[in-house]
């Protein structure tokens, strides 16, 4: 069953980047076009009832960030979440991430039916770390918050839908005073103090549809919402007509351009680091299941690897021990001499004893490569918040 939603996923996704051509793709293309108006309506009528307070927002007198993006998936979201919460914790903020846990085990319907009639008190949020121990796996919490819980020993990570169910928790169980949105933009129940908004410069607004026709979930005018603007994938070249682009729609924003920097590679089974010069002429097979899977064998390309098999599957794909023995017995029959997959896929690996051609994920980390001011004045207004002056002081 599941195999089959990702193959209409794969399919969906096809249709819509123009993959596909042909009588029904097309027509399907016009139909998801149409819909795409209804949609647009709709996260508009949203806006409006949030913005007039017809529908009431939470707050939870606590800062609250939220960190996301106008598109669906691929702009290296996760990666930038670790280097803010990094930042502010070492800054002296309590922090918790919290996130929805995208495709992570879901509870028992009939546990949460239970609950509903009987009024029990809510089922508190899945606890992914406390800020001292990694207490879920990867399947019960979701990809992204079991990484970022495991590259964060002193950050606490919670996953549930009710971000407001899970800021009360943060702040009241766990004492946390900086809340910190995973995927937040589009999550209005609960009021941000700061909006950070990343932009793919390889693709800034998708294919320039919105949902269901295209990736973008909001009209590239909502971008006005945005504190901060995070050019990711950048290279070094000017991103001069993505900026005069972002300030049509935001002339406030801070701008700050951003690489995802390869550290090293480290095996999944033994966690061996190999320095990046490893990959040179090394012939190799590439293994993803992420939204941008095009940018990571890119970047294995440009560290001199020599990609001889690439299979891609869906983003967020949980992989079988089947699907990855095959890719090795294939790489096997090629005389590779390793597998190299991303950390997101990494936790969503089987577990292997030994596998004969060694699998290791591309470690990453975030370069501020233009816009350094604008970051350590985004660390310090929070980590070092100047006092408020008293009246006295205006009129002394």
């Amino acid at each position: 069953m599941s195999r089959s939603l990702e193959n209409l996923e794969q399919f969906a996704i096809d249709v819509i980047l123009e993959r596909r051509h042909g009588f029904r793709a097309t027509l399907l293309r016009w139909m998801l076009h149409a819909l795409s108006f209804i949609y647009q309506g709709l996260v508009q009528l949203r806006l409006f009832l949030y913005r007039r307070r017809v529908i009431r927002e939470r707050t939870l007198g606590c800062l609250v960030i939220s960190i996301g993006n106008l598109t669906v998936g691929g702009t290296g979201k996760t990666p930038i979440v670790e280097k803010i919460a990094r930042a502010l914790q070492t800054g002296g903020r309590r922090v918790a991430i919290l996130s929805r846990g995208y495709k992570s085990v879901p509870r028992p319907v009939v546990r949460k039916l239970s609950q509903r009639f009987r009024r029990k008190k809510p089922t508190p949020p899945r606890v992914v770390s406390d800020g001292k121990s990694l207490l879920l796996d990867s399947l019960t919490a979701g990809d992204e918050p079991y990484m970022l819980a495991n590259n964060l020993k002193d950050v606490i990570v919670l996953v549930d839908k009710d971000r407001v169910k899970s800021g009360l928790f943060a702040i009241g169980d766990m004492k946390a005073d900086t809340l910190l949105l995973d995927d937040g933009l589009q999550y209005l129940h609960l009021k941000h103090r700061l909006d950070i908004v990343l932009i793919d410069r390889q693709a800034p607004f998708g294919n320039e549809y919105l949902l269901p026709r295209g990736t973008l979930r909001e009209p590239p005018r909502n971008l006005k919402r945005a504190s901060y603007v995070f050019i990711t994938k950048s290279t070094g070249e000017s991103n001069e007509a993505l900026i005069e682009r972002i300030r049509r729609y935001n002339r406030t924003a801070e701008i700050i351009e951003c690489s995802h920097k390869p550290l090293h590679l480290q095996n999944v089974i033994t966690s061996e680091r190999l320095p990046l010069d490893r990959l040179r002429d090394t012939y190799i097979g590439a293994l993803s299941g992420i939204a941008a899977p095009e940018s990571f064998e890119g970047g294995l390309t440009k560290l001199g690897a020599r990609i001889e098999l690439a299979k891609r599957y869906t983003d967020h794909h949980r992989y079988s021990e089947a699907e990855l023995q095959s890719f090795i017995n294939r790489c096997i029959r090629r005389d590779l001499e390793m597998i190299v997959t991303t950390e997101k896929d990494a936790v969503r690996f089987p577990r292997l004893l030994k596998p004969e051609v060694p699998i290791f994920f591309l470690r990453v980390e975030i370069e501020i490569l233009s816009g350094h001011e604008s970051w350590d004045h985004f660390v310090a207004r929070i980590c070092q918040p100047q006092p408020m002056l008293s009246p006295e002081r205006f009129f002394s």
